[in-house]
């Protein structure tokens, strides 16, 4: 099997004889199995975790199986089961397959009866797990530092995932904002190097002149300045990922150094003789169409072959449908927490001009937007009064309400100050109020998930699906 992950696996068996005897026939098999002995004992245990099979004696010494059954049923719980009895009926087996068991196994039966069936129902399971998780990544709003659930967006976390298992050298391009060192770096935390380094060098950033010692680094008295021996981005990036930014800004001379040093994996400090290996993975990037660059006699033709193995294209921000709002609320609580704010959303005026403005400067420049609100404004809702130029242009000129405010902002204020069953009533997106709601159900039921998931009438995965979805969006 390799080092390919055991497979978990349940097995509920009252007969200390029988239960070793079952161990026995699977000890050789890729399986973690664990052992509990009574029903109460497999409802605890599948409160806390979920394994991928369950094999399932029907008589047990406090209740039948078929309760234990019900009880993964009501809760959606996605272990495979394979029922084991000594009292077999076809009416017990149609019963149990209308519950989602997966196998049926009668008393006695031999090893290898038992392995087949385990083993098919782990593959199974896999095969569901498979299904869902491609389901879900139909879904996904976040990937690895992007927001966004675009379809647009949805084919970009496809390609990294395709890709960044691989040593393929990577081209990235798209508008300047559009996330090309996100994308960099989720190739490189996706692949196999993602405990490894990830050395980024935005080649429009450094002078020309210091290029070269930037990513091979120099010796001592190789120019002046150059008081001592300096590691470039070569050899820091060694074993893990190399990231050239905005690569068409770079020299072609130092062009053709690079082109030798993609090829070979060697190459030569600034001033010195004698050359070095290193094993990196090569992304790189640029805002311009590389393919006009080489027309233009602006990049090599033989680099750019090297490099554009694989291309991924980022979407520019006013082709990616209703991503703005998304993003825009991510950023809001960022910087609402980070300048001591009170700011959790957007009035629907403002969300509907930002929905409409076009966007040149991308992803950075609504995160600048964002920022300028937080340091500049305070209050539960960003009004459209609040947005800077040049977006506050897209704002109707009939939104202007009495003393000066826009409308909205009058509206506003006599909303909060109606009175709701004794307390101010305050409207907060819908995804706020879910998030509560779940973790409150969690704190209430001493963090057993299935038993917050029957009382919010939801099923488990969905749970587990929405906390992941929020981990990962703190961590941006």
């Amino acid at each position: 099997m390799g080092t390919e992950l055991k497979a978990s696996v349940l097995l509920v068996e009252d007969s200390e004889t029988l239960a070793a005897t079952y161990q026995a026939y699977l000890s050789k098999e890729n399986l973690k199995l664990e052992r509990v002995a009574t029903g109460s004992a497999a409802i605890d245990f599948l409160s806390k975790q979920s394994p991928q099979v369950m094999l399932l004696d029907l008589n047990l010494p406090d209740m039948g199986g078929m309760q234990v059954l019900e009880w993964m049923v009501e809760r959606s719980l996605p272990t495979s089961v394979i029922i084991i009895t000594a009292y077999g009926s076809v009416d017990v087996a149609v019963d149990s397959m209308r519950l989602g068991v997966v196998d049926f196994i009668e008393k006695p039966f031999d090893a290898s009866r038992l392995k087949v069936t385990v083993n098919n129902a782990v593959n199974l399971h896999k095969l569901k797990s498979l299904v869902e998780d491609y389901q879900a990544d139909a879904g996904r709003d976040s990937f690895h530092g992007f927001i966004g659930g675009s379809l647009s967006m949805q084919n970009v976390y496809r390609m990294i995932e395709a890709v960044a298992p691989s040593k393929a050298t990577v081209f990235i391009t798209g508008e300047s904002g559009t996330g090309k060192e996100v994308c960099a770096e989720a190739i490189h935390k996706q692949g196999g190097r993602a405990d490894k380094p990830f050395i980024a060098i935005n080649c429009g950033a450094i002078p020309k002149d210091l290029m070269e010692s930037e990513i091979f680094g120099h010796v001592k008295g190789a120019f002046t300045g150059a008081s001592s021996m300096r590691s470039g981005a070569a050899s820091q990036a060694h074993g893990g990922t190399l990231f050239l930014d905005e690569i068409g800004e770079m020299d072609m001379d130092l062009q053709t150094k690079l082109l030798r040093f993609v090829q070979t994996g060697r190459f030569q400090k600034v001033g010195g003789s004698q050359e070095e290996q290193v094993d990196v993975r090569f992304l790189c990037a640029t805002n311009r169409d590389p393919w006009e660059e080489v027309q233009a006699g602006r990049f090599r033709e033989d680099l750019y072959y090297r490099l554009y193995v694989v291309p991924i294209h980022l979407p520019p921000l006013r082709e990616r449908g209703l991503d703005v709002p998304g993003i825009a609320q991510k950023f809001l609580r960022r910087y609402a927490k980070e300048e001591g704010k009170q700011f959790r959303r957007f009035s629907s005026l403002t969300a509907t001009v930002m929905s409409n403005y076009d966007w040149p400067g991308n992803v950075r420049q609504l995160q600048n937007v964002i920022r300028n609100i937080c340091v500049l404004h305070d209050g539960k809702e960003v009004l459209a009064s609040q947005l800077p130029p040049p977006i506050n242009t897209l704002v109707p000129e009939g939104a202007i309400g009495k003393d000066g405010r826009h409308q909205e902002e009058v509206e506003a204020a006599e909303i909060s100050a109606n009175v709701v069953g004794g307390s101010q009533y305050q409207i907060q997106p819908l995804w706020i109020t879910e998030k509560e709601a779940i973790e409150h159900a969690i704190d209430h039921c001493d963090g057993n998930i299935p038993k917050a998931a029957e009382l919010l009438d939801v099923s488990p995965s969905t749970i587990y699906r929405k906390k992941q979805s929020w981990e990962e969006a703190e961590a941006i």
